[in-house]
């Protein structure tokens, strides 16, 4: 099977200014994994016109699948969506299914200009269901573009699995070696890795009031493969461990 790739763009001063601690990419990466689809990049991005528009076209050629979180709340500095029409040259309008969604949950008094605003999408662009609080998000083309709240991005996620086109899966395993520096494992760890194609290994180190330690993780597309690199790291860990 193909790699089937994936770019993610977390937008929003918020997070470039560290008042906001992302947490978006760890759930995105996470559930594409079991999907068979790769992170190739992300990147945080401010809520600048420019930089979206451009950036959002620069991912969607590179990548098979985008995803963006933030940006398409009721605010005057929510802009993803018209940088997302934008990058696309597509215009973009208040939708009537996306404003009968809104409905679900505010008043007609309580549509509102800001709140309407919630409801314009890129022409052509199929909506992504938000269970959490009824926005909906959008797919235009290969990007699909969520919310910045980590609760209702997660929510969204399940609207958009069935659109995923997944490729070769990759595995994992771990290995703890508890009083064990990375620099203990380097050279015999890339001995390990080299006689294996297909498999990558990284070391992560871990540090406690008790102990420290490094976690060895191998991936790869083989689970077999990996079971006897596995096995060679626990021995190495034997021959080198405290």
């Amino acid at each position: 099977m193909t790699d089937v790739t994936a770019g993610i763009l977390l937008i929003g001063d918020e997070l470039l200014s560290g008042r906001t601690k992302d947490t978006n990419l760890s759930t995105i990466a996470k559930w594409l994994e079991p999907l068979g689809v790769q992170v190739g990049e992300a990147r945080i991005i401010a809520d600048n016109a420019d930089i979206i528009r451009q950036t959002v076209r620069e991912f969607s050629d590179r990548f098979d699948y985008v995803f963006t979180t933030g940006g398409i709340g009721p605010t005057h500095d929510d802009i993803t969506a018209d940088c997302i029409a934008a990058a696309f040259n597509l215009s973009i309008s208040e939708r009537a299914d996306a404003m009968d969604v809104l409905r679900t949950r505010y008043k007609e008094e309580e549509l509102n200009a800001a709140r309407r605003r919630m409801a314009r999408i890129p022409d052509g662009a199929s909506l992504i269901k938000n269970p959490v609080s009824k926005a909906p998000g959008f797919q235009t083309k290969n990007v699909f573009t969520m919310a910045g709240v980590p609760a209702i991005m997660k929510g969204m996620l399940a609207d958009i699995e069935h659109r995923i086109k997944g490729g070769a899966k990759v595995y994992s395993r771990t290995v703890e070696a508890a009083g064990i520096g990375e620099g203990d494992a380097a050279q015999p760890l890339a001995e390990i890795e080299k006689k294996f194609d297909g498999v990558n290994i990284g070391s992560y180190p871990f540090f406690n009031a008790d102990l420290h330690g490094v976690n060895f993780v191998v991936r790869g597309r083989d689970e077999a493969v990996l079971d006897v690199v596995e096995a060679e790291l626990h021995q190495l860990v034997d021959r080198i461990g405290i």
